[in-house]
């Protein structure tokens, strides 16, 4: 099953990299219908003795993939086969939009490293929303006798919003998608959308979460597990003020963290990093910061709420680190790309292999 870097390296690496993960994401869900699909399902399915609970919900495994890969909710039957414990999908906005111009989408592959500035590229909540209906309908019947896998929403700002009207541009995303998700994340840190990430000031951020919490219960008529996700180029002090604003607000819990505007630590030559220009780096050189960020959240909430730790995961033990860290769950996204299908199940073996393993 290593096979996948060596194919990447043949085919894909010298692709544009947006083109290649169009390609690798339409063979996953080209796969699912068929005889290999019900096949990976059930080599792929987590080991029960992985399941855990977050936020009142069960999850299968408690590494997931995070928002990003699928934007739209096309490929959810698909993943899930693939083992992941969660699916996010998303960043979903209120209004559908294209995205940032292409080339968007950089590989850093000496660094294991991906710079992205999508600019929340979907078909907006209207569009996504029956299409997670009828997945979480199919999810139903084929998992009726097993842990059925979690799917999370991912909500942002429509790019030509302007930010005085962003709470009402997310309760629209959150009115339509809320009933359909197992939990919702409000994304307020990607670099990619002008201004956004002013709205993670807890002056701007408590009327939003107020907001957007209310809209989605009255919406599903439950509650619906709401978490807000954060940036890590955050100061210690704002991760702090968002910690302590989550207790407050009653969150469910945060997402930590999206991708980093900073360039540091990298192998690749400088100038081929400057010439592929702005947008958010994700992948490994973004794990220690994402550790510092997990930490330094966990010690200011106790354990009064869920934490989702995400970025620069890409080993079980990568994964054992966060959950001894304090993360309820972790999430992967980058190494996805590099690792290929059978990563999730070598999450999952490798956790369960870590339980097994007496301490001593």
């Amino acid at each position: 099953m290593r096979f996948y870097p060596t194919f990447f390296r043949i085919v894909f690496s010298g692709m544009d990299a947006e083109r290649a993960h169009r390609i690798g994401f339409a063979l996953i869900r080209a796969v699912e219908p068929t005889p290999v699909g019900w096949m990976l399902r059930r080599v792929c399915a987590p080991d029960p003795r992985l399941a855990t609970t977050a936020f009142g919900v069960d999850f299968p495994s408690p590494f997931g993939l995070a928002a990003g890969f699928d934007k739209g909710g096309t490929g959810i039957l698909a993943l899930t086969d693939l083992g992941f414990g969660h699916v996010e999908i998303g960043t979903i906005t209120g209004q559908a939009q294209p995205g940032n111009p292409a080339p968007r989408l950089f590989r850093l592959v000496e660094d294991r490293a991906v710079i992205n500035r999508m600019g929340f590229n979907n078909d907006g909540a209207a569009a996504v929303a029956p299409r997670l209906r009828a997945a979480r309908r199919r999810l139903a019947r084929r998992y009726a006798s097993r842990p059925l896998p979690v799917v999370g929403v991912n909500i942002g700002k429509t790019k030509k919003v302007d930010l005085v009207d962003a709470v009402a541009d997310y309760l629209v995303s959150a009115e339509q998608l809320a009933p359909v998700a197992d939990y919702l994340v409000v994304n307020v840190s990607s670099p990619n959308t002008p201004n956004l990430r002013l709205l993670q000031g807890v002056e701007s951020l408590r009327p939003l979460l107020e907001a957007v919490r209310r809209t989605a219960d009255a919406a599903a008529g439950r509650h619906v597990p709401l978490l807000v996700k954060i940036a890590p180029d955050l100061t210690d002090q704002d991760i702090d003020d968002v910690g302590a604003l989550a207790l407050d607000l009653g969150l469910d819990g945060i997402v930590a963290t999206n991708t980093t505007i900073t360039r540091e630590n990298l192998v690749t030559d400088p100038a081929d990093v400057i010439a592929k220009g702005v947008g958010g780096l994700s992948g490994a050189p973004l794990k220690a910061r994402a550790l510092e960020v997990l930490v330094r959240l966990r010690a200011a909430v106790g354990d009064r709420l869920a934490i989702v730790s995400v970025g620069g995961v890409e080993t079980p033990e990568d994964v054992l680190e966060r959950l001894d860290a304090g993360a309820t769950l972790v999430q992967g996204y980058t190494a996805f790309l590099y690792e290929g299908p059978f990563w999730a199940r070598r999450i999952n073996r490798g956790l369960l292999r870590a339980r097994r393993t007496p301490t001593v």
